[in-house]
């Protein structure tokens, strides 16, 4: 308390006696009794009343301490499962949940992961990849500025995500693997991957990359094949030894029938071979027809044209062909689809070809874009001239109906560059992204598609296409989101099919170790998207006739389904619409391929290297004691005592009011008592 306060009270105490004496002890008519309890209790009221005028400031300490964190995270894969560790994860968890010393001195907290961690104890061991990279990362963000170490039960096999020795080489806390399997070396011939297109045209041949690999002490011989039902399309034989342990094999297949070619691959097993379910490995093509033929015209050199290529040829059923706007008027009818890149006045006899010939466009539009000429030579859209440039960012319209959209981030991604000035799309359209400007809607549209005469125009006002490419993959270390936002605008231009009030989804097969989804739309009878609709999926395993019903969950502006829990099998589908005599059917395949099952051992090194990088140690299952021991002894780990600190002024102190009027009060039923009043 500081020494002014404490002065403060000195000098309301010397007043508070003062008064009492002067009324009390000065000629005072009362007796003497009488005046000692009436000066007591006025010295009481005045003192509270001129200390809570003053009103005093008292600090309360309050000491905790808190422990430090402990975060055990279980591998609940199938792989564990396969390596007959069941027993030794549960045993482990025990040790940890019963030693009382271990909880104790930490504060513990059980994580389960596959593909994705969760908080709980429950562990079926059925999950079909184990992201061992995206689990640590995650504990290691919720407790990256604490003492924590992270305990891991695993056996080291990674399916999915980034290697996890690199990405935790800059954790700051200590991780315990605790290693499930043995480090055995068996003998083993494997397929590792399988490298090949998902489409194919028909007639033509498409490569397929197998990548083999063996482990074992001698030399060996096995067979290399490739069959599609009873047809062995391809034989080759094969020596390994332990210096020429892999060998990727490249061979071309025919495509000769259009759909889904289900094709197996295989190397002979060895008579010694403890694992034979890694052997073989299906995979598939589709072979289509014909190729989606897209123009992509421009006068000018620009980095989005590259982004734009191998945006649209990373999916094989379409081709794209750059030209020039004087070469590509003749040659129109080959293609499905016009991209006009920034047209300008060279563009004058193009546009009359489109319009003579009904070609669906995508506009895009940039500083390199004559608008004055663009204004005059359709009819879709214009906008004020203006000299000025502005840096706009896109929102996604929740609303958009014609294709579903997932929001990828836009407001996140670089600005595009345009003019300044107002876009108008002077036809009815549907507005795919909205412009903003510093995170603030213009009020102009930024990607808006229009359907008119039977045939499909987009406008994209902006160039810098390739830095929302880019940035795309910096997000999530892939192209995929922006590849796939692009490829549904192009597959919707690039066809006239009129538009149904139930649109699905689908790809015609699936991996059974990665997402099955399947998507739709549906539509009311003005063909605004309803998002009130209630959708089923009634799917059918076409050899066992099983029929399974999944309701449809709505996302965004679509519905969907995960599929995931259905074995592999071929399928037919329904989705209908509640209330409705509106349904779509359709068919897939999913592929048996169960990455679990690929491994005969724990990854031992790898998991010992990921305990040195972060100054920790590795322990077996059966070790599990030493390792508590170890983390009980370790000094470094300990308990922190957090002193709060609480500043509390005397006018929150209710008990002070309480004695004022319990003063008053008494004075007064005294002096009615006594009648003195």
């Amino acid at each position: 308390m500081p020494a002014v306060t404490i002065l403060y009270i000195i000098i309301a105490v010397v007043i508070a006696f003062a008064l009492a004496v002067f009324m009390y002890g000065y000629k005072s008519k009362y007796s003497r009794k009488m005046n000692w309890l009436f000066g007591t209790l006025r010295f009481v009221t005045i003192f509270c009343i001129l200390l809570l005028l003053i009103n005093p400031k008292f600090t309360n300490n309050s000491y905790t301490d808190i422990k430090p964190k402990l975060s055990v995270l279980v591998d609940n894969s199938s792989s564990i499962n396969e390596l007959n560790q069941i027993e030794n994860v549960n045993s482990g968890l025990e040790k940890f949940k019963e030693n009382s010393n271990l909880n104790e001195k930490f504060d513990v907290s059980y994580f389960s992961f596959g593909s994705e961690i969760n908080q709980n104890d429950s562990l079926s061991f059925s999950e079909k990849n184990t992201n061992i990279s995206k689990a640590l990362n995650a504990v290691n963000e919720i407790t990256k500025n604490e003492i924590a170490p992270i305990v891991i039960f695993t056996d080291g096999n990674q399916t999915a995500g980034n290697d996890y020795e690199f990405s935790t080489s800059s954790f700051k806390n200590k991780i315990f693997p605790v290693i499930l399997g043995d480090s055995t070396e068996y003998t083993d011939l494997k397929i590792e991957q399988i490298n090949s297109n998902r489409y194919a045209f028909l007639k033509n041949k498409f490569p397929v990359e197998v990548v083999l690999s063996y482990s074992g002490d001698g030399n060996v011989n096995s067979q290399f094949l490739i069959s599609q039902g009873n047809a062995v399309l391809h034989r080759e034989n094969l020596n390994f030894s332990p210096s020429n342990n892999t060998k990727t094999i490249s061979i071309l297949l025919t495509a000769s029938s259009v759909g889904l070619q289900k094709y197996t691959a295989q190397v002979v097993p060895l008579s010694e071979e403890k694992n034979k379910e890694n052997n073989n490995k299906q995979f598939a093509v589709e072979v289509i027809d014909q190729a989606t033929n897209i123009l992509l015209v421009s006068n000018i050199t620009h980095p989005d044209l590259g982004a734009i290529v191998k945006t649209v040829e990373g999916n094989e059923q379409r081709k794209i062909t750059i030209s020039k706007p004087s070469e590509a008027a003749s040659i129109l009818n080959d293609y499905q689809l016009i991209i006009l890149y920034q047209p300008e006045t060279s563009f004058q006899q193009l546009y009359s070809e489109i319009e003579k010939l009904n070609k669906n466009t995508l506009v895009i539009s940039g500083l390199n874009t004559n608008w004055n000429f663009l204004n005059k030579a359709q009819n879709i859209f214009n906008k004020e001239v203006n000299p000025q440039t502005d840096e706009i960012q896109g929102e996604l319209n929740s609303n958009f109906s014609p294709f579903a959209v997932e929001d990828i981030g836009f407001n996140d991604f670089r600005p595009l560059k345009t003019f300044f000035g107002s876009l108008q799309v002077t036809v009815p359209h549907e507005t795919l992204l909205k412009q903003t400007i510093n995170g603030i809607d213009s009020g102009d549209v930024l990607i808006a598609t229009a359907e008119i005469n039977g045939t499909r125009h987009a406008i994209w006002d902006g160039e810098g296409i390739w830095k929302w490419r880019a940035q795309s993959f910096i997000n999530n270390n892939s192209f995929k989101g922006f590849d796939d936002f692009f490829g549904q605008i192009i597959q919707y231009l690039a066809s006239n099919k009129r538009r149904s009030r139930l649109e699905v989804s689908n790809e015609s097969f699936y991996y059974n170790n990665l997402d099955i989804k399947i998507s739709g739309q549906y539509f009311d009878e003005n063909f605004a998207f309803n998002p009130n609709a209630s959708l089923v999926i009634n799917v059918t395993n076409t050899e066992t006739e099983n029929k399974t019903v999944f309701p449809m969950l709505l996302k965004n502006n679509y519905y969907e389904v995960d599929l995931n829990s259905l074995p592999a099998a071929e399928y037919t589908y329904t989705v209908s619409v509640k209330n409705e005599e509106i349904t779509r059917s359709g068919s897939f395949t999913i592929l048996d391929y169960n990455v679990e099952q690929q491994f005969l051992n724990a990854n031992v090194s790898k998991l010992q290297r990921l305990a040195n990088n972060t100054m920790a140690e590795a322990y077996f299952a059966t070790e599990t004691e030493k390792l508590i021991n170890s983390l009980l002894a370790d000094k470094t780990f300990k308990s922190i005592q957090k002193n709060e600190v609480k500043t509390v002024p005397l006018v929150d102190w209710k008990y002070l009011l309480a004695i004022i009027v319990f003063a008053l009060s008494a004075e007064w039923f005294i002096r009615k008592y006594n009648g003195l009043i």
